[in-house]
């Protein structure tokens, strides 16, 4: 069903599609298949809203997401089970994507009461300056398969916070999850019009009317750094904000220092959430070569122990790749790595044991001697692929890790401060891990650099992505 104007309905043209579990390729739901003109009647009803949601104050705002929050909570373990059947994940890792999705209802909640003015010196006695932030209007928001409760929640709480209203296009892959936040928020009695969704199977036409419509002030994107860059290009044509997170690259750089112990097991942790499908996710793990055998065993050793399966299933940690399409680009990636000289660790090959044929899973992977020449070193593999390079001196290590188009997440092990600030302050990436594998909250700013996208979510950087600033100039 679609969610528009505070009411529930079929598409417009009465079509819908089927939702699978990738895990069992088992069909788990039938959603309304909405159409550009089911878009526009939800842009339409977002846009009449507007003008009493935004004269909403501040406090009044803040109670709806609070009430939001407190029923994520109460439906987290129904949400979580959801999200494993239609995502994929293990219900462990569902349970703290809800948890962390949550979250932003609640920091938002509290954030909708601290958009400040400011009242500015002026030049002339005569005169004074007051600054206002106010809400930039309609937003339109896509959101991704990869995490399909905290991306919606991650752009529906500030955009309310600030007083703005959304329409939300989720992933195709995972509407049900979709549908269930935007349950949560109708049963908080957020008005009518304020929240809308439109589920679709064909998400080209949502996109351009989103980009095209002259009523959405702002158009967020989660999700391929090909497909934000197309949307910013067109949104610049009528001057709309945007707010991009994109793919990422991220390096993984152990120094000598580091114990390697310890670094191999944030590795394994980090490269391989959500089977590797995440934009923050370690793309190049560089090694000093001091350390390397030891990091190496350790890291092989802890991905021998992985069990992948259904994530309902007691024990699993590995979930399935979300489609065959995602499976075929890990496999080209370590087939093309092991013909150019990487050696194969553990891993490389698909899963069909045990009845995992009717998934689309692969083994956790580990491949040493990776060089530039090898697609896996170049691109964003988006599986759970560990490609191990070897390094031997600082400065060469942070070139190579800034060698990428990227900018988003870096991760670094050391155990000197002075190291570790250079490399913070060195790293051209948004976020930066310091011995540390989950530098994100929802208090805390997420974003990256370059081709990884434009803007912040999450924080105080997140609610003034939804807002404009205006100056009064009072002459008294």
């Amino acid at each position: 069903m679609l969610y528009v104007d505070g009411e529930w309905r079929g598409a417009g043209s009465g079509r819908s599609f089927e939702v699978t579990n990738p895990a069992t390729g088992e069909t788990i739901g039938d959603v309304a298949d909405g159409t550009r003109a089911d878009a526009s009647q939800a842009v339409i009803a977002a846009s009449v809203a507007f003008n009493t949601w935004s004269r909403f104050t501040a406090f009044e705002r803040s109670e709806y997401l609070y009430a939001a929050y407190g029923l994520m909570i109460e439906r987290k373990e129904a949400l979580a089970r959801l999200m494993t059947e239609e995502q994929g994940k293990p219900l462990r890792a569902a349970r703290n994507e809800v948890q962390y999705a949550a979250d932003f209802f609640l920091w938002y909640a509290e954030e909708a009461k601290r958009v400040y003015g400011d009242v500015l010196p002026a030049p002339r006695s005569d005169q004074r300056f007051i600054v206002l932030r106010q809400p930039v209007g309609v937003v339109a928001a896509i959101t991704p398969w990869n995490y399909p409760v905290s991306m919606i929640t991650r752009k529906v709480a500030p955009a309310l916070a600030a007083g703005c209203t959304i329409v939300v296009k989720p992933a195709e892959q995972t509407p049900l999850c979709a549908i269930e936040v935007f349950n949560a928020l109708h049963d908080a009695g957020v008005p009518a019009g304020v929240a809308n969704l439109v589920t679709t199977a064909n998400p080209a036409p949502i996109g351009d009317e989103f980009v095209e419509n002259p009523a959405v002030a702002k158009v967020t994107f989660t999700g391929s750094s090909e497909v934000g860059t197309k949307l910013a290009s067109r949104a610049a044509a009528s001057m709309k904000r945007v707010s991009l997170e994109l793919g990422g690259h991220a390096p993984f750089i152990v120094f000598a220092d580091a114990l390697p112990e310890y670094a191999a097991k944030g590795a394994s942790l980090v490269k391989f959430l959500n089977t590797g499908q995440a934009c923050i996710s370690p793309n190049r793990i560089f090694v000093h070569r001091g350390i390397a055998d030891v990091f190496l065993d350790v890291l092989v050793d802890r991905v021998a122990g992985m069990r992948a399966g259904n994530g309902l299933a007691e024990g699993v940690n590995i979930g399935p790749l979300v489609d065959m399409q995602a499976l075929e680009k890990v496999d080209r990636h370590v087939t093309d790595a092991v013909e150019h000289g990487a050696t194969l660790q553990i891993g490389g090959q698909r899963l069909i044991d045990d009845g995992l044929d009717a998934g689309f899973f692969y083994a956790p992977t580990v491949l040493s001697g990776v060089t530039p020449e090898m697609e896996v070193y170049n691109q964003e593999t988006f599986g759970p692929v560990a490609p191990i390079i070897t390094f031997t001196d600082d400065d060469e290590v942070l070139s190579l890790a800034n060698d990428t188009g990227y900018g988003l997440a870096a991760y670094v092990y050391t155990q000197s401060l002075g190291r570790a600030m250079r490399m913070f302050e060195g790293l051209h990436f948004g976020i930066v891990g310091i011995n540390d594998i989950n530098p994100t909250a929802a208090a805390a700013p997420f974003g990256g650099m370059n081709q990884s996208g434009i803007g912040r979510e999450g924080g105080r950087e997140g609610i003034a992505e939804y807002l404009e600033v205006k100056l009064g100039g009072f002459s008294i």
